[in-house]
């Protein structure tokens, strides 16, 4: 619901007496937020409440669905009686039910549009931290990066992994020499992980149409923005893979969205539900970088929301850029507990009538502890608040009222069918067929007789007629590459290249913050 360029979230009451309703100044809401509290404290209704809000002032909004439930939010509600009652309670009249423009993703493929990346959007930094590398692999992790760059090596998929990295080990002694220590053991150990990740799914998102960002950030015809939803429940048993996914998209967010210094309204606004595991065992460059994202992205007019259960899951670097709280109820039983609710506490703007920390642990289900940004940038007064009921359903939807609403889709059929080009894979092997014509040539007869020699075990001319299809298809393919000119083969890398990258190669080996390529 919006009132005059503000989202209103509840109403704060001191005892029974309603002392006003607590709003979310849109102009303000790329200035990030956080929304914590305890397992069915009702954050997720909070997160539903504040997507349809933003949805109706035109704002993009990007969030991934942990349990299914706020799926529900793309089904109009229902007038349930405890739904009106809070209405009542709240203020908010006249409360109408209402559906929500949603496009729904999945890296599966299952539960919505496939999402993809490539390799090298992907990049090093955030690779090491998806395969749990240790210094030494990343360092090699990252070689095979500059081998790539380089080289004019496209890494979009799994494959083109992992056929670069047997090059690199192929060719570890010349490639120490340039870059440092390429020890193959070591290569071994991170092509080891790499089949680790394809085993979690890694071959699902790594790919082919990537996601264009322009896809997220959409309005329909009435001005509404599109509530994009990511399926993340088979997602979270790759706790991993979800957390690092989440922290690509926001640096492809924070690298291709152009400056727009503070917009009247955000362009998009991204929650990171289950934050901590973003930050659980990341190495301290991993934070410098979530640091410098977040407090950068703003000016790019994306607003980022943590969603967590303990609020000292998001470390204090990152915090203490999150000016806009919603906080739950938060158990208190052991020291951790109490830590955190002493932590909560502190976070606020102190309300002199109020005991905040004795306060967290009281809030019922429905209710939070409620501080958002005001007139310059100032925090409000924390109050205690009863949070608005959600115009559309509380729920999930049901499996064919998804698979619906896909079909129909804005963006249906665009990332169905893996588009599978040439990149790294097949140039290497292109190149080591070409380098295998030339040993055969140089070891045997000389020409094709040498090299089906050598294939074979006789002269191309008595072996042709004894040869099976199989064989034939071979020797017609490897006719083929060898009479291909040099020239052929420096414009197939180039037109390959210049296919991925757009018109300017060099910008291949222009990395951004996080490692990924820029695609400005």
């Amino acid at each position: 619901m919006l009132q005059d360029g503000k989202l209103f979230i509840g109403t704060s009451f001191d005892g029974e007496k309603k002392v006003k309703g607590e709003y979310l100044e849109l102009k303000l809401a790329n200035r990030h937020g956080l929304v914590t509290g305890a397992t069915g404290t009702g954050k997720t209704v909070t997160l539903q409440v504040l997507a349809e809000a933003f949805s109706d002032a035109g704002v993009s909004v990007f969030a991934a669905d942990i349990k299914g439930d706020l799926s529900g939010v793309a089904a109009k509600g229902e007038p349930k009686d405890f739904l009106v009652k809070r209405a009542e309670e709240v203020g908010l009249d006249p409360y109408v039910n209402d559906k929500f423009p949603v496009v729904f993703w999945d890296m599966f493929g299952e539960q919505g549009h496939p999402i993809r990346a490539t390799v090298s959007e992907m990049g090093p930094l955030l690779l090491a931290r998806l395969m749990n590398l240790n210094d030494t692999q990343e360092g090699v992790l990252n070689i095979v990066f500059r081998v790539a760059d380089k080289e004019g090596l496209l890494l979009l998929d799994l494959k083109d992994l992992q056929a670069l990295l047997t090059y690199v080990a192929e060719n570890a002694a010349e490639l120490t020499t340039q870059y440092g220590n390429v020890a193959k053991a070591t290569v071994g150990a991170v092509q080891r992980q790499l089949l680790v990740l394809e085993n979690q799914g890694g071959d699902r998102f790594f790919g082919e149409p990537a996601l264009a960002l322009t896809d997220l950030i959409r309005t329909t015809r009435d001005g509404r923005g599109t509530i994009n939803i990511l399926a993340a429940d088979k997602l979270m048993s790759s706790p991993r893979l979800y957390a690092t996914f989440l922290l690509w998209l926001l640096s492809e967010l924070f690298e291709e969205l152009p400056e727009v210094g503070d917009p009247e309204k955000p362009k998009l606004v991204f929650f990171f539900d289950e934050a901590h595991l973003l930050f659980d065992e990341a190495p301290k460059a991993l934070l410098d970088k979530v640091e410098q994202v977040v407090r950068l992205i703003r000016s790019k007019g994306v607003g980022v929301y943590f969603v967590t259960q303990n609020p000292l899951d998001v470390p204090e670097t990152v915090a203490g850029q999150l000016g806009n709280r919603v906080q739950h109820a938060l158990r208190a039983y052991t020291p951790r507990e109490q830590k955190a609710v002493r932590a909560a506490a502190e976070t606020f703007r102190p309300n002199p009538k109020l005991n905040t920390a004795q306060v967290i642990t009281e809030l019922a289900v429905g209710e939070a502890l409620v501080s958002t940004l005001e007139g310059k940038g100032a925090p409000s007064v924390v109050q205690r608040t009863l949070i608005r009921p959600p115009a559309a359903r509380i729920g999930p939807l049901a499996a064919d009222e998804r698979k619906a609403l896909i079909q129909n889709s804005p963006i249906a059929g665009h990332y169905d069918e893996t588009i599978d080009r040439e990149s790294a894979y097949e140039l290497l092997l292109k190149k080591a067929e070409e380098k295998a014509v030339v040993e055969a040539d140089a070891a045997g007869e000389g020409g094709f007789g040498g090299f089906f020699k050598t294939i074979f075990g006789g002269g191309a001319s008595d072996r042709s007629k004894t040869l099976n299809p199989g064989q034939r298809v071979a020797r017609e393919v490897t006719r083929t590459i060898v009479q291909r000119t040099a020239g052929d083969v420096a414009a197939s890398i180039g037109k390959s290249v210049a296919g991925s990258v757009g018109s300017s190669v060099g910008r291949a080996v222009v990395r951004g913050v996080l490692g990924s390529l820029l695609k400005r």
